[in-house]
């Protein structure tokens, strides 16, 4: 009879044989909170879910579509509730503090430290030594011992190389040659490697543009595919006008954004699902903007004439409410449905907007989601 083979013995030995090496599974224990539920369900699987930590993730789009919105201030403001360190890389030099402050974003020097730098060298070597110093007073701890830290880069796109630099201070632009995407790459690759075994994690904004394919009109996120394809989550953010009042009545006047939000990378759920997250410009985005249309593309809220209706599943009590009143949560009705939730009952579908005439000649349309989209 052959002899058992002494697993532990070897994990001892390759383990101290290779520096830096870990073993078993590292499955994320600690989600930050987009600060949207519909979003966070189509992103992570979960409505009280969001992004990892212990991974890379990016939201890309054109201007004035939310990006920054969402990661320098939902996501910051999230994961400070957590007492999670937040380090706010900023390379566009336009993240104001009363801008943060009015999302609630904590700026003291104990929960945010922000960082202005403009060269990819300059950022990666910030988070390496970072890391370096991380790991000299936390690796020989406890997970529960370690701090939980988050960075936020806006954006990937706005990063200089040292070839920018020379060939503007020569005033000779020729391009940097595509050094940019190598960089780019290799910072997100060495970035999943350096966070995996540690309750670290990075979120990142970026830049897209239009596509010139008329087979695949999606928007094309720059700075090339390599680090995108080791990041663990990557949404598509696309900018719609948003006219509607504060009682949800339509108005000629735009009075906010509608964020079409495209999930086009997830490793915790159904990959290319999308939600319109409304943000008007005065309330800010609500945490149920979307959730009612998602509920009635899935089959869990049915129609009945010009209203919504849902059966509770522990009391059996129907619950009958016009649209608004969904989307309002009154009484804690999406409340109910997002607790009785369950992903094996739903059914799939697709949920049919309203599109101004304004929004169909729109040149940066992202692809045939302006008229229909999917949601879970």
């Amino acid at each position: 009879m052959a002899r058992a083979f002494d697993i532990a013995k070897f994990r001892k030995s390759i383990t101290k044989s290779v520096p830096g090496l870990s073993t078993g599974f590292r499955d994320p224990d600690t989600w930050i909170s987009t600060g949207n539920y519909t979003l966070n369900k189509l992103v992570s699987g979960r409505f009280d879910g969001g992004i990892p930590l212990g991974k890379v993730s990016v939201f890309a789009g054109e201007s004035g579509a939310g990006k920054s919105f969402v990661c320098s201030g939902n996501l910051v403001r999230e994961a400070q509730k957590q007492n999670i360190f937040v380090v706010l890389i900023d390379t566009e030099n336009a993240l104001d503090e009363k801008w943060l402050h009015a999302l609630d974003v904590d700026t003291s020097e104990d929960k945010l430290l922000k960082l202005n730098v403009a060269m990819i060298d300059d950022v990666a070597k910030l988070i390496s030594e970072f890391m370096k110093d991380y790991k000299s007073q936390y690796a020989d701890k406890d997970d529960l011992d370690r701090p939980k830290v988050l960075f936020v880069i806006d954006s990937l796109g706005m990063m200089l190389t040292p070839t920018d630099i020379n060939q503007f201070e020569k005033g000779d632009m020729k391009g940097d040659l595509g050094r940019k995407p190598k960089a780019l790459t290799s910072l997100v690759r060495n970035c999943v490697n350096m966070f995996g075994d540690y309750n670290i994690g990075m979120v990142c904004t970026n830049h897209t543009y239009a596509s010139q394919d008329m087979f695949d009109p999606d928007d094309r996120i720059s700075g090339g595919q390599g680090f995108i394809y080791a990041s663990s989550i990557v949404v598509a953010m696309r900018k719609l006008k948003l006219k509607e009042d504060e009682d949800g009545n339509k108005i000629s006047e735009v009075m906010g954004i509608r964020a079409s939000c495209k999930v086009m990378k997830t490793r915790y759920a159904k990959p290319f699902e999308s939600v319109q997250v409304k943000i008007p410009y005065e309330t800010g985005m609500s945490p149920y903007s979307g959730l009612t249309d998602l509920a009635e593309g899935k089959g869990v809220l049915k129609k009945s004439g010009n209203r919504l209706g849902y059966i509770d599943k522990e009391t059996g009590e129907e619950i009958m409410q016009f649209r608004k009143a969904w989307e309002r949560n009154e009484n804690g009705c999406l409340d109910l449905v997002m607790k009785q939730w369950d992903d094996h009952e739903v059914d799939n579908g697709n949920v049919v907007e309203d599109i101004d005439v304004d929004e169909l000649n729109n040149e940066h349309t992202l692809s045939e989601e302006t008229t229909t989209y999917e949601v879970e």
